[in-house]
């Protein structure tokens, strides 16, 4: 897979929803109806980041939804890619980005939303033909304006933001033009998972849905 035909892969998942959920998951149990939920409520791509032991599992388990399109997010190594890729995973997500997990991601055939967090790091991944990329940590990083400024110069680049994103400040974000979508993790609040209020986490994803890009 090319760098190129990944930036292609990525937005056609960036523009399944304005929200990609972005998922901390201590029990694969809660895995498939967590991913049930969320997809009911109109986010179907969705992260889950290798943070825990059942992150693997979960990916699995959300992979079987009806629905749904699973990626697996803080990929950090060539041995996360394959991992993730032999569980189900159809796109990775990553912090940041070095030469070998883009090989890896690009050798194993899974489209990356590569991290950048200032130009220099997003034009690095523009020359070797990454056009959609994740910005991140979008807040600790400037939030919207720093975006804003960034996509000046770089118009051709386009983010997905995550980190200390909202619903609160989500549309600061989608309003601009270099926005496909915005990553967060309220739509699946870690209390509502436990209790199993999978009612209350598919209300929380067709408010993120109704969200407007652009």
């Amino acid at each position: 897979m090319t760098p190129q035909q990944a930036s292609q892969a990525a937005a056609k998942v960036c523009e399944l929803a304005p929200v990609v959920p972005v998922l901390v998951i201590d029990d694969a149990g809660t895995a498939a109806a967590l991913a049930t939920a969320l997809v009911a409520g109109g986010l179907p791509a969705l992260e889950v980041t290798l943070r825990t032991p059942a992150a693997l599992e979960a990916i699995s388990e959300m992979a079987a939804v009806e629905g749904g399109v699973v990626g697996a997010g803080t990929l950090l190594t060539t041995a996360d890619v394959e991992a993730a890729k032999k569980a189900g995973a159809t796109f990775g997500v990553s912090p940041g980005a070095t030469d070998y997990l883009l090989d890896a991601c690009e050798a194993n055939d899974l489209p990356l939303l590569p991290g950048a967090a200032t130009a220099t790091e997003a034009m690095r991944l523009l020359e070797r033909g990454y056009t959609v990329q994740k910005f991140f940590p979008a807040e600790a990083s400037g939030g919207a304006p720093a975006l804003k400024a960034i996509g000046a110069p770089l118009p051709q680049i386009k983010f997905c933001p995550t980190g200390g994103v909202s619903l609160k400040n989500a549309n600061d974000y989608l309003s601009l033009p270099n926005t496909l979508c915005v990553g967060g993790s309220w739509v699946a609040p870690k209390n509502m998972v436990q209790a199993g209020d999978w009612d209350g986490i598919t209300a929380l994803a067709k408010e993120a849905a109704a969200l407007k890009v652009g």
